[in-house]
């Protein structure tokens, strides 16, 4: 398979996975909590939060029940893990899906409905065509220690963002690098270039293989992407972090959110 051929499968992976019944689409909305039981719009129970756990109370009548083949309703109070827990938990209410949240310690109920407008709009991403001289050797260099850097975050918010070390590469000849960050041995980074904002959405994700020895990996903008942000507004992406802002414009990978 050529890696025009490969990027196609992933343009069309891409799409099916954002209109899927409980894909991003569908989110219609993240539900902060505290300590103070509360109800939330469309929800039947009271929901809070506390020892790290998202709790709630409910009876068997209201039809919340864990999202685990044959699990009964759940009658009286409960709790749910967050995504941050190895053993993280979802519910559901008939196709609703709530996932519980953590980020930075404070957490939310997500709520993703197929009947989302959204999703029923959806008719695709745009993209650029594959191009392949937008996909480059990379040359990754680690920071001594993983750290972190505040950046604002779709929600208004100003939240740490890991990062591990630079990528140094070339387009057209001129050098670059972007700082990135390792998740296992891949790396990620949070971009934007002279299209962000009009030929394409306000910023970008890239994701790289892992690197050899020798730091080197391949930076394919083909398939840079847009965040979950770019999908439905409830969900929090991290800017671009400082020197994430490529003067070139970019035009490759994704662009924007098609709506019918």
């Amino acid at each position: 398979m050529t890696d025009a051929e490969e990027w196609q499968h992933w343009t069309e992976a891409r799409t099916a996975a954002a209109g899927a019944p409980h894909g991003p689409l569908a989110l219609t909305g993240t539900h902060w909590l505290d300590g103070e039981p509360t109800t939330i719009p469309g929800l039947p129970g009271r929901w809070w939060a506390a020892d790290g756990l998202v709790r709630f109370s409910a009876t068997a009548a209201d039809g919340i029940r864990l999202e685990e083949p044959g699990s009964p309703s759940l009658d009286g109070e409960g709790a749910l893990r967050p995504d941050s827990d190895p053993a993280a938990q979802t519910a559901v209410l008939g196709d609703v899906r709530l996932v519980p949240i953590d980020r930075e310690g404070e957490l939310a109920l997500r709520v993703f409905d197929p009947a989302a407008p959204a999703r029923a709009a959806f008719a695709g991403i745009t993209v650029f065509p594959y191009a392949p001289e937008w996909a480059v050797p990379a040359v990754f260099t680690p920071f001594e220690d993983q750290r972190a850097v505040v950046v604002p975050n779709a929600d208004g918010r100003e939240r740490p963002l890991e990062i591990s070390g630079q990528i140094a590469f070339k387009l057209a000849g001129e050098p670059h690098t972007l700082t990135v960050s390792r998740s296992g041995d891949r790396l990620s980074g949070v971009i934007a270039d002279g299209t962000s904002g009009n030929l394409t959405y306000r910023f970008r994700f890239v994701k790289l293989p892992a690197p050899d020895a020798e730091g080197r990996t391949v930076l394919d903008l083909n398939r840079a992407y847009l965040p979950p942000c770019a999908f439905a507004d409830h969900f929090v992406c991290p800017f671009p972090p400082p020197g994430n802002r490529l003067t070139v414009a970019v035009e490759a990978g994704e662009k924007h959110v098609l709506a019918g």
